[in-house]
């Protein structure tokens, strides 16, 4: 703790200031982006020289990397990406100001029992979030129009997602992580019709029991043959038995594919790349981090694809991410080893070999031969139409090269790990498909 810092003070403007989303049910979008884009040059310019004790001294050296300073900014971000469904915002951003604060009060008091994926968090931070961001978020759907029991069908795997992000070891801060994601997974189970789950819940039992069955014997062969760790078993048990039972065997074929391709991919040309340094640790095998940074945004997709009345545009985002990531990891892999010596995607100058966010032509190559794997599987499997693969190519394309740019930019400056630039770009594959297949619709 630095010197002259009171972290209860912080903690309770942190919460008090999402007092204010309940601005939102009265302002317009235009009025609301107004409002957070003077509180943002406030925080900057004014807060420092009236609240010195609410900034850690790190935050005093880089005051852009600070939390008080990001945070106006999220709510700014949520605005103008959600405004369109304002109780999307306003919950989010209430979940965020009850939930960190909370997690931070029992953390420090409560925290003993740490989390097994991220020794920094602990089992009594994570819940105190889930439960106070719960109820904020909650109570915030209610105040914004949204019946009781609708708003905590919504809310409930809402803060559970959000205080599972909270948790992850990434170094992106999360006054931007967790409102920004929680947002787009409320807004997802909105347009998905998430409220259409009880229903479809009795048809979706037997698909989780053989999805179960096949994955456990999945996850021993995988562990056996060292593919996975104990962790990544776990993992990938439970990514696999949520795929078969929202999305069926079609999607599970999908999930298979790209791990196959990605093992196969990091194991090829090891001994070069154990001399160049940049094989993956462990002979490759995979944990629950990786599980969960490649993995994560599909099983969402595959919720929304057994919930929404038309999921075909579900369904292809779901492609989507499967085919970045395959892309990025092969292209990643057969890069380091065979590609020779890569250029920085953002100034195309030669770096080493390993460096964050370089790119061969090889390696790009190979990621959309792997892409076209996946895209074709789907197809052949009856899960989307081959008339999609052009767009699924594309969407592969652009969530692998965000990876590369996030990788030059922000991982190099220690801003994200490699676990969250992986999320990330799943997500933005997953979005870049939807963006193509709704484009010309609006055009």
């Amino acid at each position: 703790m630095s010197a002259g810092h009171n972290p209860a003070a912080r903690r309770i403007v942190h919460a008090g200031s999402g007092l204010l989303a309940l601005l939102l049910k009265r302002l317009s979008v235009p009025q609301a982006a107004l409002v957070a884009g003077v509180a943002c040059l406030f925080n900057y310019f004014v807060l420092p020289r009236i609240g010195a004790s609410l900034f850690r001294s790190a935050e005093r050296r880089r005051p852009l990397e600070s939390g008080i300073h990001l945070y106006p900014f999220a709510v700014l971000l949520l605005i103008l990406l959600f405004g369109w469904r304002m109780e999307v915002a306003a919950a989010a951003w209430v979940i965020f100001a009850a939930g960190d604060p909370a997690a931070s009060f029992a953390g420090e008091r409560f925290g003993r029992l740490r989390l097994p994926w991220n020794h920094a968090k602990s089992w009594a931070g994570s819940a105190a979030f889930l439960i106070a961001a719960g109820l904020a978020g909650w109570g915030m759907l209610v105040y914004m129009g949204r019946p009781v029991g609708e708003a905590a069908w919504l809310m409930a795997p809402t803060a559970c997602f959000a205080a599972f992000v909270e948790s992850l070891p990434w170094r992106l801060n999360d006054n931007l992580s967790v409102p920004l994601l929680s947002a787009l997974f409320l807004c997802a189970l909105i347009e998905g019709d998430a409220m259409r789950l009880p229903v479809v819940a009795a048809a979706l039992a037997p698909a989780f029991a053989v999805g179960a069955a096949v994955n456990v014997v999945l996850a021993l062969v995988f562990r056996a043959a060292g593919a996975v760790d104990r962790s990544g078993a776990a993992g990938g048990f439970a990514v696999g038995t949520l795929t078969w039972g929202f999305g069926g065997w079609r999607a599970f074929a999908i999930l298979v594919a790209f791990f196959v391709l990605g093992t196969l991919a990091t194991r090829l040309g090891r001994g070069r790349k154990e001399r160049l340094g940049v094989a993956q640790e462990k002979r490759g095998a995979r944990s629950a981090r990786h599980a969960i940074a490649n993995c994560g945004v599909a099983v969402v997709l595959a919720l929304l694809t057994a919930t929404a009345p038309a999921p075909g545009i579900f369904v292809l985002a779901f492609v989507c991410a499967y085919a970045t990531a395959a892309f990025d990891t092969v292209s990643s892999e057969v890069g380091q080893a065979w590609g020779g010596k890569p250029v920085l995607i953002t100034t195309l100058k030669r770096v080493p070999i390993g460096t964050d966010g370089a790119v061969t032509l090889l390696g790009t190559l190979a990621g959309l031969a792997a892409a076209s794997f996946v895209g074709g599987l789907a197809i052949a499997t009856g899960l989307m139409p081959a008339s999609l693969l052009p767009l699924v190519l594309f969407a592969a394309f652009v969530g692998s090269s965000a990876d590369s740019l996030l990788g030059a930019t922000l991982e190099r400056r220690g801003l994200l790990d490699n676990e969250a630039v992986n999320f990330s770009n799943t997500l933005i594959g997953a979005l870049a498909g939807v963006v193509g297949a709704l484009l010309p619709v609006r055009l």
